[in-house]
């Protein structure tokens, strides 16, 4: 587990992959966080919504509403995934996460002394030692940055909560602010307007729901997840995933992502 300061910026604690062997291709899919990679190998391809492949060393990830695909760029590769919430992502960044929605950008790009933080970390071999590196940088960064406005942060915990379900009109009301006051405070924020992080909400709870070892049918799946019925769950999966939850369940990997 990560530090308890750390907590509540990260989704769960980081964690090291290295393949050796292996040429990876994946299909990452949405998910209510931010990515962010500390590469230690050969750089990656990474092809987010409607653009080409781009090269990228360290990278991170704003929010997305489609997958992307990406490939490693050997077949001997590692880093350090940190999945960040978004407003924890907006604290370390410094910046409005709509900038990053959709997009995948070179880390060094946006947070000093990440190259020379991936430089030591090439230079350990421990892996608890380069998580301990990780988490010092994360708590130096994070001890002087701005935090998120408490209406927002707010908001997005009871969408959180409820899977995606909550009224958006309801959060606002409750709030006392305008409908389109709610979707720039969110966007700047957490990268994503209100209505459209919810869909991932939900979605990402479908996609938990499925890889259950609790044996559930797709219809009882979407009504317990917020759909309308198992027709509006494999649309969802067709737009946010690029296939059906079926293909999705056959090539799911144990790294979250599913294969390419």
């Amino acid at each position: 587990m990560p530090a308890v300061a750390l907590r509540p910026y990260l989704l769960g604690a980081p964690e090291g992959w290295e393949q050796t062997g292996v040429q990876a291709a994946l299909r990452e899919v949405p998910f209510p966080g931010v990515p962010l990679i500390l590469n230690l190998g050969a750089p990656w391809q990474i092809a987010d919504p409607g653009s080409p492949p781009q090269r990228r060393d360290s990278f991170v990830a704003g929010m997305h509403a489609a997958p992307s695909l990406v490939h490693a760029g050997d077949t001997a590769w590692a880093c350090i995934e940190l999945r960040l919430t978004p407003l924890g992502a907006h604290r370390l960044l410094g910046l409005p996460m709509h900038e990053l929605a959709n997009r995948t950008v070179e880390l060094e790009e946006l947070l000093p002394g990440a190259s020379e933080l991936t430089a030591r970390l090439g230079e350990t071999c421990s892996w608890s030692r380069r998580f301990d590196l990780v988490e010092a940088f994360l708590a130096r960064r994070l001890a002087g940055s701005v935090p998120p406005s408490l209406e927002v942060e707010w908001s997005w915990h009871r969408l959180r909560r409820s899977g995606g379900r909550a009224s958006i009109g309801g959060l606002a009301a409750e709030l006392g602010w305008s409908h389109r006051r709610l979707i720039a405070r969110f966007r700047e924020q957490i990268g994503l307007a209100p209505k459209t992080a919810a869909r991932v909400l939900r979605f990402d709870r479908a996609v938990g729901a499925l890889r259950s070892t609790t044996a559930r049918g797709l219809a009882e799946i979407a009504l317990d997840c917020g759909y309308f019925d198992q027709a509006h769950l494999n649309r969802d999966f067709r737009e946010l995933a690029g296939t059906t939850p079926t293909e999705f369940l056959g090539s799911s990997l144990d790294s979250g992502g599913v294969a390419a």
